[in-house]
């Protein structure tokens, strides 16, 4: 930093495990310029122990909530516990992922905020984001509404913030050291909660599907499962129990992931792995993916072909590398990205 740059104050919004990994590369990169970060954290998930495991100081300010009520009331917490922190320490610029709290609070306060989103389905959180938000940063393939005037759109996914190749590169022996078979194929299969304020009303696979599945696969590949769910007896043979900082190393030398979870599909296919994505929403960015030959899409009423399907998939690795290859050409890194928005916002 030049002796002509006055150093900013950014506070970072954490509210989803993969909301640590997306803005970890910024708040480090604000960091070593000699800005000041805070980051207001939420108990959910491994979220606050992924931020520990990177060793990024947080404040928890509210802790996920059940149901609709429980997540309106969560919301109303975070709101006035983010605007006590706003007010005794005011940042310059307040960034997170969808924005709702700190839209209002950045509204209240008249300080700039980014947001950074890709889920046409969340209409909820956008409505209660959107009129306060400073400017949105969301996917070329993003389909939903947005502030006129106030948005930019990027190829590629959000994964490209932590898992750009320049930034990097899972290591196969720490891959073997959480349970990588380099004898055998590995696939990783996620299961998810279904506890998110966009998840309302929905769930994942059922048990007999489950099952199908870890049977056409188990005798074909090492299964590495990763559950947030209380698992089934047949499955807890499969369970993967690792350090969840580490797991994208064993993701990124496994053949192929199968998932519920959206964002670990991606994740996936960012590292170059075939995925496919067996959920209840298909926002605008995994259908891009889809055309693009990089992920297949099961929608829920098509299930019962999740174990075929899962199966073809450890097959398809010739012409998705290819397509990978030309895809990943074309890619920002979104750390970059985010980092240029915010102190273009800010100068």
């Amino acid at each position: 930093m030049s002796n002509s740059d006055k150093p900013l104050h950014v506070l970072f919004e954490i509210v989803h495990p993969a909301d640590v990994l997306f803005f970890l590369r910024p708040i480090r990169s604000f960091i070593a310029n000699g800005d000041r970060v805070t980051v207001a954290s939420r108990h959910k998930d491994v979220a606050t122990d992924l931020l520990e495991r990177f060793s990024i100081a947080h404040t928890p300010i509210s802790r996920q909530g059940n149901g609709a009520a429980g997540l309106a009331v969560e919301l109303l917490k975070r709101d006035a516990a983010l605007a006590r922190l706003v007010r005794a320490d005011r940042p310059d610029l307040m960034i997170g992922f969808g924005g709702v709290a700190i839209s209002h609070v950045g509204k209240l306060f008249g300080i700039p905020t980014l947001a950074v989103y890709d889920s046409e389905n969340a209409k909820l959180q956008t409505r209660l984001a959107w009129p306060f938000i400073s400017h949105v940063i969301v996917p070329e393939d993003y389909t939903g509404a947005l502030p006129e005037d106030r948005f930019t759109r990027l190829f590629g996914t959000k994964d490209l913030s932590y898992f750009h190749p320049s930034a990097f590169q899972p290591d196969l022996e720490k891959a073997k050291a959480l349970g990588l078979d380099p004898d055998r194929r590995n696939v990783l299969i996620r299961l998810v909660r279904w506890g998110a304020n966009h998840d309302l009303g929905k769930a994942g696979w059922s048990e007999e599907q489950l099952e199908q599945l870890v049977s056409a696969l188990a005798p074909k590949a090492k299964l590495h499962v990763s559950a947030e769910i209380e698992p089934p007896d047949f499955l807890r043979p499969h369970l993967w129990h690792g350090d969840p900082a580490r797991l994208h190393h064993l993701m990124g030398h496994c053949d192929a992931y199968v998932g519920e979870s959206c964002t670990m599909a991606c994740e996936a296919v960012t590292m170059g792995v075939p995925a496919l994505y067996s959920g209840t929403d298909f926002p605008g960015y995994t259908q891009g993916l889809a055309r693009r030959g990089l992920l297949q899409l099961l929608k829920p009423d098509a299930r019962d072909m999740l174990a075929e399907t899962a199966l073809d998939l450890l097959g398809s690795s010739e012409d998705f590398h290819r397509n990978h290859s030309e895809w990943l050409a074309e890619c920002p890194d979104w750390s970059d990205a985010v980092i240029a928005k915010a102190r273009e916002m800010i100068a």
